[in-house]
This record gives C-alpha cells, structure tokens and sequence, in this order.
C-alpha cells in the first residue's frame, strides 16, 4: 500500500540545503521501488517544481526503472530465457518504460491473423513463407531502414511496430514472433555482420494450425534448417550455399553457429550491440553505460 502522506512529505525535501536529509530522501525513495513511479512522475510535472528537485526526481525515477530492469533481466535468464518477446522488451523499457505488452501483443496477433487467413495446413513451407511474406511486407508495409541504419529506434521493438522500418535484427525478431505464433519453424541465425532467420526442416508438428495456439517454439539440439530467409530484405529466401558466399566476400571463416539457430540470449545480445554502437555514434555515455550493464548481466559468466 502507498503512503501518499510520505510519498509528498519525502519529495518536498528534495531540494533541502542539507545533503545528508537529501541523500535519506533519496535512498528511501529507491527503496520503495516502482508502485511509487507514478507518483514520481506526477510530481515531477507540476508546474512550481524547483529544477533541483525536478533533476533529482528524474534521477531517482531512472534508478528505480534501471533496478527493475536488472532484477527482471536476471529472472529472464534463470528461467531459460524461452520467451523471446519478453526479453526483447525489457531493452525496450530502457528507452520506453511505459511501453504496453498488450499493445504488442495485440500488434503481433493482428499480423497473425492477416496470415493466418491465408494459410492452409497442407501448404509446403515455402508456400508458408510466401504468404507470410506477402503480409508481412506488401500489407502491412515493414521495411528495413536504409536510410537512418544506426537510429537507435531501429532497435526498440514498439518504434519498429509503430515506424514499420528497422534493422536487420528488430524485423528477424517480429518475423519470428509472427511466424512462431503461426507455429512455422522459423528461428533466428546469429550470422557476422547481418542478421536473419532459418527455416527448419523436419519439424516435428503434428498438431493442427490454430488461430489461438500460444506455445513456444524451442529448436531441437540436431535441428537443420531447411532455407534462409531475410526479413532486412522483402524476406528474400535462399540456400545454405549463399552464406558460404556471404561469409567469403566479408573475410570470415565459416563456423557452424552461423548456419544454426541462436538462442534468445545470443538475439539480445546483438541487439544490444547494436544499441551500443548507436549510442556510440549519438556519443550519450549514459545510455551506453546502461546497455553494457545489461551485457554483461547477459554473460554466462556474470555474477548474480
């Protein structure tokens, strides 16, 4: 239960001359964690708020969002990081912490259903790909950004959905939620320099394509995939050949990992890299030193 009364009383001593009373109001604030945020930031818009005490609510309300992210990132990882879509929208939250996973949802399942629509279960796979294809670039218009290529809105799931343009790796994810909820066997492959996603052959699905299905999709250890497809480029299809060519023409020895599934890990990793080089080039430290806190959270290696 929230303590307006001590909520209100603590933020007027925000902009207290002592430092010590500012740094208790401070700590205790954090420690009442993120049901108070929104009382944060109401105070934080009113009209007569000191520019102290409006930086140092600022302050505490990114400290909070940032330790919620952590503790939520952490639980993410313990629990076998399966749920693609909620990992990719805790680096959402650093930019756009009032994002609505309904709203996404929504947006993803209206995709759905345009393919879905289409679809008949007896169809070959590359049929599958085709209509999810037509769908997914002619009606609803996605595109990659050629354009602003480093925009870091190129790499938030909800600015995607909302602009309809990303990178490499935004549209590969939204393709693969699409595609997944539909029950195709598409998963991403983590290939140097680009992003894009596999089809795998042999998979095991005997049940029936359901409007409503929600499971989620984990490859099997041995899975092969049957085609490429990428979704930076109108979801062009083509063969394993192709990436040994790829690989080739940019100096890089071919390694099995880049013809195989990646996990979800491996996805937000490369999307926080990408995210990191962004805000290298917008030369904002603080948003890069939050990005590679989250790296290194995400390391097999880091303590917890």
């Amino acid at each position: 239960m929230i303590n307006v009364s001590e909520i209100r009383a603590l933020i007027s001593l925000l902009d207290d001359t002592d430092e010590e009373v500012v740094n208790q109001v401070e700590k205790r604030l954090f420690q009442l964690g993120p049901e108070i945020i929104p009382s944060l930031e109401q105070n934080w818009n009113v009209d007569d708020i000191s520019e102290v005490r409006q930086r140092r609510l600022d302050e505490i309300i990114k400290r909070i969002h940032s330790h919620t992210l952590t503790a939520e990132l952490k639980e993410w990882k313990l629990n076998g990081q399966t749920d693609l879509l909620t990992g990719v929208l805790l680096i959402n939250r650093v930019k756009y912490p009032d994002i609505d996973r309904q709203f996404i949802d929504n947006f993803i399942d209206k995709i759905k259903l345009d393919v879905w629509l289409e679809m008949h279960y007896d169809l070959t796979s590359f049929e599958k790909i085709k209509i999810l294809n037509y769908v997914f670039f002619d009606v609803h218009r996605f595109v990659g950004d050629n354009e602003d290529y480093h925009n870091p809105d190129n790499s938030y799931l909800s600015r995607v959905l909302e602009r309809k343009r990303g990178n490499p790796i935004s549209l590969a994810v939204i393709y693969t939620l699409v595609a997944q909820r539909l029950r195709l066997p598409v998963f991403g492959i983590n290939l140097p320099q680009h992003f894009i996603v596999g089809y795998l052959e042999n998979f095991t699905d005997t049940e029936p394509l359901r409007l409503n299905d929600s499971k989620l999709m984990v490859p099997e250890p041995d899975a092969r995939v049957q085609f490429y497809i990428n979704p930076f480029n109108k979801g062009s299809v083509f063969p394993r050949e192709n990436l040994y060519v790829f690989l080739k023409q940019v100096n890089i020895e071919p390694r099995d990992e880049y013809f195989l599934p990646c996990s979800n890990i491996d996805i937000l990793k490369r999307m926080i890299r990408n995210l990191i080089s962004a805000y290298e080039k917008l030369k904002n430290p603080a948003m890069i030193q939050q990005f590679e806190s989250m790296m290194a959270l995400l390391d097999d290696e880091a303590p917890f």
